[in-house]
């Protein structure tokens, strides 16, 4: 299973292991069960702390856990942890053998401080990049707190169980048996489900800090490049994100970022946040923006109104956040989200493999995603506005090279159609002779471009018609000591390298308007009074 190289890199890791561990095998006469077996027998070789037995009395095989010897604490994969799952596995043996964790210190109390009993499962697939973020998070806690279980399974190994729950999407966590949460999620997100009086307590410590000199909303890579360049300035930098790392977090593969051949975008988003932390910057995730204040008097305090109640105030701000998938806007898609209707065909196509989808749009996303799922479901039909197709040419070669390919043209799709429970077929217009046709399937895949995230800023500044923030080649708004950069303005381009470059100059420019700025007037009148 482990070729030499990575079981030299693996042993090495293994060294840091404190406590001894075992891991538990439950297997059947299956090929999976073979391949685990083989896996499980070459990791317990590679350390004098590892131990290895069976136990066929659990009742999912292939699985096993990984225990301390001598208590509670442990985590079981279902599956066979490769691919993208590959590092939960690593992190696991190591935070099972007492190797500490690298979150921060109050998230690590909160997680032993929780109450109750806690039961997760966790449905992935190896090819989702999303997973494993959800996947490590529930081990940490599980490892941290005895009142805590997860065992995380390979959804397109245990197809009856994803059926039977009716698992569209990945990854998605159950909670004592109930459905919890679908998508990425953080360790802080996690929290903030489970643990309802952080929040309160969190805008109660926002609602102390003193006014900044740059805060950044948003924490995507423009978000990033503005906090990192704002911060080398030596001023109060902040920054305010809903998710740190933003878009990049659901990339594949990028392979344009200059100076790097290759990388996926959890490995950039954690790159970026570890940047951004190495500078004095106060990092605030998990904060939602809902309303700009512009200052009252030229020279004063930006206010930031935050959806938990707390403000933050700053002499300049820079917006940077991002977009986020444009939905198709017709019935039945928000009633069969993650019940059909996806928007990541990475980490939600193996759960479709064997059946019919669709992939609503024929730009670059759209044609690779038709690409891609045409190797895993039995037959993929293409749907595409315009009356051609707007993808590069090689890659519209390949896909009508594809023999379980069909591409429809000049067709508005106008409904999803399901029996309450998941997808059935899809209704569409074809825009030529204006005939209705349903087209049956199990699944559909929407790519059809970015919308900004920028409702909360209208009749506050200046918006295109497509809903970005205007800005002028400094990233200056409309409104005075507000800037903006990256995918929510009206930058022609939405690319990493641009929106990092946009940051920059967003944040270069933030500064400049802080030194022309009369001094006295850094401080409210309110203030001053006080």
């Amino acid at each position: 299973m482990l070729d030499e190289a990575l079981k030299t890199q693996l042993k090495s890791y293994l060294e840091k292991l404190t406590q001894p561990i075992e891991l538990v095998a439950a297997l059947d006469d299956g090929a999976k069960s073979r391949e685990l077996d083989e896996l499980l027998r070459e990791i317990a070789t590679l350390s004098d702390k590892i131990s290895l037995r069976r136990d066929d009395s659990e009742a999912r095989k292939p699985s096993f856990a990984i225990n301390r010897v001598g208590t509670d604490i442990g985590v079981r994969f279902a599956g066979i942890p490769m691919g993208h799952e590959f590092t939960s596995l690593v992190l696991a043996l190591l935070q099972v053998g007492g190797h500490p964790s690298k979150a921060a210190a109050e998230l690590i109390e909160q997680v032993r401080s929780l109450d109750g009993e806690y039961r997760f499962e966790t449905y992935f697939s190896l090819s989702c990049q999303n997973c494993p973020d959800v996947v490590q998070a529930l081990n940490l806690m599980s490892v941290l707190n005895p009142n805590i279980q997860h065992v995380a399974i390979d959804g397109a190994l245990y197809q009856d169980e994803v059926e039977t729950r009716q698992v569209m999407s990945v990854p998605t966590v159950f909670l004592n048996g109930e459905l919890f949460d679908q998508g990425r999620m953080s360790l802080e997100q996690i929290l903030a489900r489970i643990d309802t009086g952080s929040s309160a307590r969190e805008a109660e410590k926002i609602k102390t800090k003193e006014a900044f000199d740059v805060l950044v909303v948003g924490g995507g890579p423009a978000g990033a490049a503005a906090a990192i360049y704002a911060a080398r300035k030596g001023i109060r930098t902040g920054v305010a994100a809903e998710r740190f790392g933003g878009q990049v977090l659901d990339t594949m593969a990028i392979e344009n970022f200059v100076s790097v051949d290759y990388t996926e975008g959890p490995k950039m988003g954690a790159a970026l946040e570890q940047h951004v932390k190495n500078y004095d910057v106060d990092l605030m995730n998990l904060q939602r923006a809902e309303k700009l204040v512009p200052a009252t008097a030229p020279g004063g305090l930006v206010e930031v109104q935050l959806a938990n109640g707390a403000t933050l105030k700053s002499k300049t701000v820079i917006l940077a956040t991002g977009a986020r998938w444009r939905q198709m806007g017709v019935p039945g898609e928000d009633q069969y989200r993650n019940k059909g209707v996806a928007y990541c065909p990475h980490c939600d196509g193996p759960l479709f493999k064997g059946k019919r989808v669709a992939v609503i749009g024929g730009g670059n996303s759209g044609v690779e995603a038709a690409i891609d799922l045409a190797g895993v479901v039995s037959h993929v039909t293409l749907i595409e506005f315009d009356s051609k197709l707007r993808a590069d040419d090689v890659l519209q070669r390949k896909l009508r090279s594809l023999p379980n390919v069909d591409i429809i043209v000049s067709a508005l799709t106008t409904e999803v159609l399901g029996d309450g429970q998941k997808v059935s077929a899809l209704v569409y217009k074809d825009r030529v002779s204006d005939e209705m046709h349903t087209l049956e399937l199990e699944g559909i895949f929407v790519q059809i471009g970015l919308l900004p995230n920028t409702e909360w800023l209208k009749g506050t500044l200046e918006l295109s018609p497509r809903g970005e923030i205007v800005i002028d080649e400094r990233g200056q708004t409309s409104v005075p000591g507000v800037f903006a950069a990256g995918d929510a303005t009206t930058v022609p381009y939405k690319q990493i390298v641009i929106a990092m470059g946009a940051g920059s100059t967003a944040a270069l420019s933030a500064f400049d308007h802080i030194i022309r700025s009369p001094v006295a007037a850094a401080v409210e009148p309110e203030e001053v009074a006080a």
